[in-house]
């Protein structure tokens, strides 16, 4: 398995010094990808849907795409993965030439993970339908893939129409890896028929397995081999050990995963040189992943 970290968003702060450092640390570590969350706007607590943890307007998020491009200047062999992308409250066309041009100047180094979110209100400031989110996210991905490996698109969908155009630069790879959050139902078959991947949520049991057992039958119905698609375990930081992260980490390989990322997120660290501390801890106790 690869094993990375996930951007402590929330809690690095604003400082683009800080932010450099702890990325050129995360690579000195020998971790393999950096993986950013994304919110583009924060809404005040009486917005949000009661019984969903959800970040506010007080929790801090850099634009996933905007961070990448900067660290790609300062790094050399990280790779960046959005995990995810709200990808339906945005303009489709825009993120193809948004990630190609990332993938660009990284040399490849793009995994776009994406998603359809569930608050309302982003969906509302983005002027975006939020009631047909999950159907224009599988059009989204035909048209970014065309995007990304023709010169020229014609394409006519119900939410999108392309005719005899396209972006210029194409990026490095051809396509992009697209991967995806979620673990509903539907969610399950968008991936087993059109993703290269998949961030799973869950802990260890039989419903976890029974889960990736189904995500398995769609894709063989959709005529695809289930090893195509690839899989991100997590490994969390707070309040685990050694002990715990391993066995952790054993779980996601039985399971198939060919990812791994830590989160050093919610363990109470204050500062980025405590965060590269606790993932140098993980890094050693992971080190035979």
């Amino acid at each position: 398995m690869q094993l990375g970290v996930v951007f402590p968003q929330t809690e690095l702060g604003a400082d683009p010094v800080v932010i450099r450092d702890y990325a050129q640390a995360v690579e000195g570590l020998g971790y393999h990808h950096l993986l950013a969350y994304e919110h583009v706007i924060g809404a005040h607590p009486d917005r949000l849907t009661h019984g969903w943890r959800m970040y506010t307007h007080e929790d801090q998020f850099h634009e996933p795409l905007v961070l990448f491009a900067y660290l790609a200047a300062v790094t050399e062999r990280l790779e960046f993965v959005t995990g995810i992308l709200i990808l339906p409250m945005r303009q489709t066309a825009l993120v193809a030439k948004q990630a190609a041009e990332l993938d660009v100047l990284s040399g490849g180094r793009l995994r776009l993970g994406v998603g359809i979110g569930r608050n309302r209100v982003e969906y509302e400031v983005m002027n975006a339908s939020f009631h047909d989110r999950g159907r224009r996210s599988a059009e989204q991905v035909q048209v970014l893939r065309a995007l990304w490996t023709q010169e020229l698109v014609t394409f006519e969908g119900r939410w999108h129409t392309i005719s005899n155009a396209g972006i210029n630069p194409l990026p490095v790879q051809r396509p992009i890896p697209i991967w995806f959050g979620g673990g509903a139902d539907p969610v399950l078959r968008r991936i087993a028929r059109l993703g290269d991947g998949w961030f799973p949520q869950f802990h260890p049991g039989q419903e976890a397995e029974e889960t990736v057992a189904r995500l398995h039958r769609y894709a063989r119905a959709a005529g695809r081999d289930p090893a195509e698609i690839g899989i991100e375990g997590s490994v969390t930081f707070a309040g685990g050990n050694e002990d715990e992260w391993q066995a952790r980490a054993a779980w996601w390989r039985t399971l198939g995963a060919s990812y791994l990322t830590v989160n050093t997120m919610g363990a109470g660290l204050r500062t980025a040189d405590e965060h590269v501390a606790a993932l140098r801890r993980c890094r050693e106790a992971l080190a035979g992943v």
